[in-house]
């Protein structure tokens, strides 16, 4: 997560309603290396859009607790060598101006994260996954779903905690996403691992 104080002169902090402080932009967009070597600022939630920084609050209880509980099935059920991870940035296009996201959670292989890697690239990535959140909505159903699968991440679900709760799920065919199944209750798939979430359990106290 990135500090926005030490963005370029070029960039000066507006606020705007619903996304918290983002950079207007007067000349050049971040490049991936200018958006990685600012430093790190756990006090916010910070992406990278097109060259832009993108500032939000943090995740409300709800939201961060249907993570944990999300991972903590994944992690349950996954084969050896694979891990649920949560909020890391993801580079889903690295030419400037960048991209860079930070999915709620992802599937990655242990031996990439033997390596330490400063950032993931989406091609590290199987299945990415997104919670809706107050706000969210267009996000995570329309953008990050068009920059996942141009990024050629091969699996994406978004889980909506209202109304349901559901479960989308989103395979990438020939370059788009198709949708697999939107479920409630329990939601049964082989790929890209034999996998079995109670998404009513996510919201279940």
């Amino acid at each position: 997560v990135r500090a926005a104080q030490t963005r370029p002169p070029a960039y000066e902090p507006f606020s705007i309603v619903g996304c918290g402080k983002l950079p207007a932009v007067a000349d050049d967009l971040l490049s991936l290396r200018e958006y990685l070597d600012m430093p790190e600022d756990t006090s916010r939630y910070y992406e990278l859009a097109e060259g832009v920084v993108q500032v939000s609050p943090h995740s409300g209880t709800r939201h961060q607790r249907v993570v944990m509980l999300l991972c903590r099935q994944l992690d349950d059920q996954l084969p050896a060598g694979w891990e649920s991870i949560h909020q890391v940035e993801v580079v889903i296009g690295p030419r400037t101006p960048a991209t860079v996201r930070a999915p709620d959670v992802v599937l990655i292989s242990v031996d990439r994260l033997k390596e330490t890697p400063e950032y993931l690239n989406a091609a590290d990535v199987v299945l990415a996954m997104e919670v809706v959140s107050p706000g969210s909505r267009r996000l995570d159903n329309v953008t990050k779903l068009n920059e996942y699968a141009r990024a050629g991440i091969p699996y994406f679900w978004i889980i909506d905690p209202d109304g349901g709760p559901t479960l989308t799920a989103y395979e990438l065919i020939d370059g788009d996403y198709r949708t697999v199944d939107t479920v409630t209750g329990r939601f049964d798939v082989e790929r890209p691992f034999p996998l079995s979430i109670n998404i009513k359990a996510l919201v279940a106290y």
